[in-house]
């Protein structure tokens, strides 16, 4: 079976690493720079470079700021014996399933005294979601039904970062089209995954603290009912099981610990 793009760019730039092209505490090229000189998109490169910086091939500095750590993933290795752990040995990858929305990967991988295996990777797309706050103490939302869970309940606005497009654009096009209102000064809170054990989807979380209304939602589909909603509420809500998913969750928890360290701190 042919080589994927994503194994290929994989292989590539840990050659890179292993062969000495980049030694400890090097600088990678630019996200832009690898997506030319790789061919590659954008969201998929991400990808890679998640899977990189989890295995402590690289490391990531800033927002997109890649770098070689300064001891190489063979010295952690041999530091184990001292108490460390080890990272897992990955040889490679195939497709199992694969269309635009979900790509599911057997990824063959040996965990330290562990006999070698095909490990189920479930290759999501990269998202971006933003908490929008007004100067009333409260968050732009969505009432919305989703049918995986057969569940209504509040959401953030977001989506699907497209192939090379910047996220933080992304987070201020998705609250537009889905709530008709456009943020500014959108802050990068945090990138994470929801599902680190066989899920790769990375999440951006981004705060605006004002938007400006410039008329009805144009993604009828995703926008359902939009209301901007008291943080006051949000505790409550939480109780009740009415905020929906991973990425609103974050987000709305970062808020409010922020406006209670902010409470106590002009206490």
């Amino acid at each position: 079976m042919a080589e994927t793009k994503t194994a290929r760019v994989e292989r590539t730039i840990r050659e890179w690493v292993g062969g000495g092209k980049f030694s400890p505490g090097d600088k990678m090229p630019s996200e832009r720079t690898l997506t030319e000189e790789l061919d590659i998109g954008r969201t998929a490169l991400r990808q890679v470079l998640a899977r990189l910086v989890a295995e402590g091939v690289l490391e990531v500095h800033g927002r997109s700021s890649y770098r070689v750590p300064a001891s190489s993933p063979t010295q952690r290795r041999m530091g184990a014996s001292s108490g460390e752990l080890e990272p897992w040995q990955i040889y490679g990858e195939r497709p199992v399933y694969d269309n635009r929305w979900v790509r599911l990967d057997l990824v063959d991988v040996e965990p330290p005294g562990v006999k070698r295996f095909e490990h189920h990777v479930v290759r999501l797309q990269h998202v971006a979601i933003t908490a929008v706050l007004d100067d009333q103490d409260r968050v732009l939302m969505l009432w919305r039904y989703r049918f995986v869970p057969d569940q209504w309940g509040w959401e953030l606005p977001g989506g699907i970062v497209d192939a090379d497009e910047d996220a933080r654009a992304c987070a201020a096009r998705e609250v537009e089209e889905e709530t008709g209102w456009r943020p500014a000064n959108l802050d990068h809170v945090v990138t994470y995954q929801p599902m680190v054990g066989m899920v790769d989807s990375p999440h951006e979380i981004f705060v605006a603290h004002s938007a400006e209304h410039v008329g009805e939602p144009t993604d009828t589909e995703e926008a359902g009912r939009v209301e901007w909603v008291p943080l006051a509420d949000i505790p409550d809500l939480m109780g009740r099981g009415q905020l929906m998913g991973s990425g609103t969750l974050v987000a709305l928890l970062h808020v409010l610990a922020n406006r209670t360290n902010a409470s106590t701190a002009s206490a």
